[in-house]
């Protein structure tokens, strides 16, 4: 658990390196990041959008190339990376819209996982707004580092948990299928 919270702890300095990679609906991404000493490199983004209206650039970052749901699960280490474009997203706005993603990536079966759910829940109570930032360092086997513009927020362990959150934008049922597409574009 140590070495757990020492990733968690270095984390916190996920740092961009190299000149920026894209833009995407006006945010500009890095072409790497680093982690607890490991490079992980922009595998894809897109734009989650609702209505004709862009919500959040969502971008992952992955230690290997990844082009399917089971090539990111099986990497020791990806970051889903979400920046908030749009003033519309409210808390419970995200918070409804997550819950809504824990629901499809479990099949409606969220009560294994319910604990770490409400946990992560938790971390969406401070007002969301646009430019937020909000990144999601998974680490297999483990659980998932939360942080928010930087700022660690908590870690909620189990590798189930940290499948499901993986799915809510790469899985079978995602928060949008074109933003899935862009995110396993590499």
């Amino acid at each position: 658990m140590k070495l757990f919270s020492t990733v968690a702890l270095t984390a916190a300095l996920i740092v961009p390196q190299v000149a920026q990679a894209k833009t995407v609906s006006g945010i500009q991404l890095a072409d790497d990041l680093t982690i607890a000493e490991q490079q992980l490199s922009l595998n894809g983004a897109g734009v989650r959008s609702k209505f004709f209206m862009d919500l959040y650039v969502g971008s992952l970052y992955v230690p290997e190339p990844a082009t399917n749901l089971d090539q990111v699960l099986a990497q020791p280490l990806a970051v889903i990376r979400l920046n908030i474009t749009s003033g519309m997203i409210t808390s419970d706005k995200m918070t409804d819209a997550i819950v809504e993603g824990f629901e499809a990536a479990t099949g409606d079966n969220t009560a294994p996982i319910q604990a770490n759910i409400d946990e992560f829940m938790g971390l969406f109570t401070e007002e969301v707004s646009k430019g937020d930032q909000f990144t999601f360092v998974t680490h297999k086997g483990a659980g998932v580092t939360s942080f928010k513009n930087d700022e660690e927020q908590a870690t909620i362990e189990g590798e189930v948990f940290r499948q499901a959150l993986i799915k809510i934008w790469l899985g079978d049922d995602p928060a949008q299928k074109s933003l899935r597409k862009d995110m396993l574009a590499k």
